[in-house]
Formats: C-alpha cells, sequence, structure tokens
C-alpha cells in the first residue's frame, strides 16, 4: 500500500513571486496571494508546513474596490479603554499614511485563523505602497496578475 508523502521544512523550495497592485481589484488579489502563501498550488502541498512562496506586491495604494466599497467598507479597531471602538472606512486608509495595510488585512482574513503557521505564512507577505521594493536580490519572478482574468481588473 503506498503512503502520503509529506514534505519536511528542509525540503521546501521558496520562490519569489512579484505582484503589481495597480487598478487590481482586493478580494481577488488576496485570494490569489493566499494560496500562494499556503503553496496549494504547488503538487506536494503540506497543509502542516509552510511550503508557499514569498510574495511582494507593490502599488498598494492604487488597488480598486467594486461597487460603493471604498466608501462604505469599514475597518474596526479597539483600543482596550471601555467605549474604545474605532473605525475607518477602506478610503480613508487608502488616502491615508499606511495604504497597505487593506491589502494585508484582506491576505491575513484569507489565510487559517490566528495560528503560528498562520502568522509564519503572512511574515512570507511583502506589501510596499511605491513601485519601489527592497528585494531586488531575490530576482522575484513577475506575474501578471492583471491578464489572468478580465475580472481581476476595474476600469474607470
Amino acid at each position: 500500500m503506498k503512503t502520503t508523502k509529506f514534505l519536511k521544512t528542509a525540503e521546501v523550495e521558496k520562490k519569489w513571486i512579484l505582484i503589481d497592485a495597480e487598478n487590481v481589484v482586493v478580494g481577488r488579489l488576496a485570494s490569489f496571494v493566499a494560496m500562494r502563501l499556503r503553496g496549494k498550488h504547488r503538487p506536494d502541498y503540506t497543509p502542516h508546513i509552510d511550503c508557499g512562496d514569498n510574495v511582494v506586491i507593490i502599488n498598494a495604494e492604487k488597488v480598486a474596490f467594486t461597487g460603493k466599497k471604498r466608501t462604505d467598507k469599514i475597518y474596526y479597531r479597539h483600543t482596550g479603554y471601555p467605549g474604545g471602538l474605532k473605525e475607518r472606512t477602506a478610503g480613508k486608509i487608502l488616502d491615508g499614511r499606511f495604504p497597505d495595510r487593506v491589502v494585508r488585512k484582506a491576505v491575513q482574513r484569507m489565510l487559517p485563523k490566528e495560528s503560528p503557521l498562520a502568522r509564519k505564512q503572512l511574515s512570507n507577505l511583502k506589501v510596499y505602497s511605491g513601485s519601489e521594493h527592497p528585494h531586488d536580490a531575490q530576482t522575484p519572478e513577475v506575474i501578471d496578475f492583471k491578464s489572468m482574468n478580465s475580472k481581476n481588473v476595474k476600469e474607470g
């Protein structure tokens, strides 16, 4: 009888991929990136090992939302004090100081719930608001996410 072959941590070969997020729909991008971070695109996927790729996303401030999500989608946080629930819309975050947090939060919510493996997989995600990134030495493979499907890009 055959047994299932599981990867060991030392056997994992991680690739670096680069995605340009300009005019890309956030949810579709986050779904694709979460799949790559987990390693589910690989034929030797192992659920309990971090076998996913390292993903670099550039132009995070230029992502697009469908419908009225830019004004209606609300992100909540709590200060820890009574009555300390704070809220901000997606548009305010994208126009603010850290626009990359919208993409990071979308990907984080598509990974498994808070666990050591999910934290390790999320640490393989690098999100930058501009078109510059410090990962040229890793020679990331450029993936043209926009041309994969016409629904990935929002015109207008």
